[in-house]
C-alpha cells in the first residue's frame, strides 16, 4: 500500500513536471507553496530560496504573469506568504504581480483555493519535485490542468523523503474525503 501510493503520485505527474525553464508551457498564474524562510537552528531554509528562484526564473521567462505565495499564517510571527512575498519584490519582482493566499496551510488547501479562490483551473505549482507531484496528484484527482516547475532540491534528505511518505499516503485519504463530501 505504501509503495502504490508514492509511486501512483510519482506516475500522474511524470509528463507534468519541468527542470527547465525552457520547456515550461505558459500559465497566467504561478503558485509557489510555502515553506519557512528560516531553520528552526537558523539560517535561510534553502528550500525556500529555491522556490523564490524558480518563481523569479518562470516570472523572468515570461512563463507566468502572477505569482500566488501560498502558505501557513496561523500564527502571529509566522507568514509564508507575507514572507515570500517580501523575498520576491527584493528580487524584483513588481508588488502588483504578486497575491497572497494567507490560507494555504497545506498544499491540498493551496491547490484548492488556487481553484475556487483564484478561479483557476489552469496554473503552474512551484516546489520541489516530490512536493510538485503531490500538488500535481492532487489537481489531476479534481479535474484541473496543472503543471509543475522543479525548484532545486536539496541532496537526499531522510527526514524530508519520510515526511513526504506520509503525506502521499494521506493525500489519498484527503481525495476520498473530498469525493465522499461531493
Amino acid at each position: 500500500m505504501i509503495s502504490f501510493c508514492y509511486i501512483a503520485v510519482s506516475f500522474l505527474a511524470v509528463q507534468k513536471n519541468f527542470d527547465r525553464v525552457n520547456y515550461v508551457p505558459y500559465n497566467t498564474f504561478g503558485v509557489v507553496l510555502g515553506t519557512s524562510k528560516y531553520l528552526h537552528g537558523g539560517g535561510v531554509n534553502a528550500y525556500f530560496q529555491y522556490r523564490i528562484d524558480a518563481a523569479c526564473s518562470l516570472f523572468y521567462h515570461k512563463k507566468i504573469r502572477y505569482i500566488i505565495v501560498s502558505g501557513d499564517n496561523r500564527e502571529k510571527n509566522y507568514n509564508e506568504p507575507k514572507m515570500m512575498k517580501k523575498e520576491l519584490i527584493r528580487k524584483g519582482i513588481p508588488s502588483h504581480f504578486i497575491y497572497e493566499d494567507f490560507y494555504g496551510i497545506n498544499t491540498l488547501q493551496s491547490v484548492l483555493r488556487v481553484y475556487k479562490i483564484f478561479n483557476q483551473k489552469r496554473f503552474t505549482i512551484i516546489s520541489q519535485k516530490f512536493h510538485n507531484e503531490r500538488a500535481i496528484f492532487i489537481g489531476n484527482c479534481l479535474g484541473l490542468d496543472i503543471i509543475g516547475f522543479n525548484a532545486k532540491n536539496l541532496s537526499f534528505d531522510s527526514k524530508i523523503q519520510l515526511r513526504e511518505v506520509f503525506a502521499r499516503i494521506k493525500v489519498f485519504w484527503d481525495i476520498f474525503l473530498i469525493f465522499q463530501s461531493l
